[in-house]
């Protein structure tokens, strides 16, 4: 067979290009001497140092940001090449980092990256983090909203008309017939907890990995007025919206596509590392996140679970499994140490459930056309979003057929 300039074959089976039988003790030099270059090449990239690199995020420091902090702590992204630091800032800046070049790799929702394309910036989404839409409504279960066409007239919170819960909001009302012109929406910031406990609306956009948490909380306390119980909508359960990502340029894409790859890869292991033992991810993310409970008696009982969940990881369990154990993890917890101990721990594992998958990373197009669909539908697309299939790749995601 060929590869590059060289044949890799029997002299009787090359090509008639002029090879003969005294030439094939050359050729087997050759082919030597390649295979040689090849692994001190490879060795050489596994001594190097890793270079510095920085990956931009958005929000604050979370728990909800694990995977990174796994990455970093446990040398997921050293082995891929990368000494990687980390970088908050507002998504609209780390779109335009990104796709001028200043900065090479980024966080951000798929809707920014189609929004971000239809006024050509050209950058490419890489690896789907969330698998997830992770935006949700949130309502007291005394309310009965089996059909969501019973929103009609009701009063909801939202932060406000922009960004991720926005274009959810829109896609449950029109999963429903309904506009927004139907319902009568209530801008509150990022105060839902609050708001909702208050009575001063009937149900709130949420994010909903953390702030029904919060409000069950407030509820078990009797803080949140004549509510019981709450109940969430996802938006996940009626539509799949494509959710964040990592993003590079398409100029960088094109450039070294190769260091994409590797560092899809670090993020890739981080991702299920963090999956499989949220404990221990707790743990690596104590180090980022000052605001994390730290107490001791905690992360005894943390580390002891990491290290029984290494154990357990040995006796190469299934998919369902590793969940079952993510929530015997919180049970056996929970019987230990009070709600406000816990609350951090239990949105990442919460968080978690949006991110698992079968092929981790992987992008649908479907996702992409029905996030397009809804942007569209909000008016926020004048000039089109292009080719979808030029937006994102999986091309760099392992198990996926690119």
């Amino acid at each position: 067979m060929w590869s590059g300039a060289f044949w890799y074959g029997s002299a009787e089976q090359a090509p008639s290009i002029g090879f003969t039988g005294e030439m094939y003790p050359m050729l087997k030099f050759v082919r030597l001497m390649l295979v040689l270059t090849m692994w001190l090449g490879l060795a050489a990239s596994a001594q190097a140092e890793p270079v510095d690199e920085r990956i931009l995020l958005t929000f604050i420091p979370n728990v909800q940001f694990a995977p990174f902090y796994v990455g970093i702590e446990d040398g997921y992204f050293a082995e891929a090449g990368f000494n990687v630091s980390l970088e908050h800032l507002q998504e609209p800046e780390v779109l335009d980092l990104v796709a001028v070049g200043q900065a090479k790799f980024g966080i951000v929702s798929g809707e920014q990256v189609i929004l971000a394309r239809s006024r050509g910036r050209d950058v490419v989404y890489v690896f789907e983090w969330f698998q997830q839409y992770p935006v949700g409504l949130v309502y007291s279960s005394a309310l009965d909203l089996s059909d969501l066409a019973n929103l009609q007239g009701m009063a909801i919170g939202i932060p406000g008309r922009f960004g991720a819960s926005y274009s959810g909001l829109t896609t449950l009302l029109g999963s429903a017939g309904l506009s927004e012109a139907d319902i009568d929406l209530r801008e509150i910031g990022f105060n839902a907890p609050e708001v909702f406990c208050l009575g001063a609306i009937d149900a709130a956009i949420v994010y909903v990995n953390n702030e029904p948490l919060q409000i069950r909380n407030l509820v078990a306390d009797g803080d949140c007025g004549a509510v019981s119980d709450v109940e969430v909508i996802t938006v996940a359960s009626q539509v799949d919206l494509v959710s964040n990502g990592l993003i590079v340029s398409r100029a960088y894409v094109d450039e070294d596509p190769d260091t994409v790859a590797r560092m899809v890869s670090g993020l890739t292991g981080a991702l299920r590392s963090v999956i499989d033992n949220p404990a221990g991810a707790y743990i690596a993310s104590l180090k980022h996140v000052d605001s994390l409970p730290a107490e001791e008696a905690l992360l005894n009982a943390l580390e002891s679970a990491a290290e029984e969940q290494i154990a357990f990881l040995e006796s190469d369990p299934d998919r369902a499994d590793i969940a079952r154990s993510r929530r015997q993890l919180a049970s056996d917890l929970g019987e230990r140490f009070d709600r406000a101990t816990l609350t951090q721990l239990n949105v990442l594992l919460n968080t978690i459930e949006l991110w698992d998958a079968e092929v981790i990373g992987f992008s649908d197009l479907s996702s992409w056309e029905a996030m397009r669909d809804t942007l569209d539908s909000m008016g926020f697309l004048d000039d089109g979003a292009g080719r979808l299939q030029d937006a994102f790749t999986n091309r760099f995601v392992a198990g996926s057929d690119g």
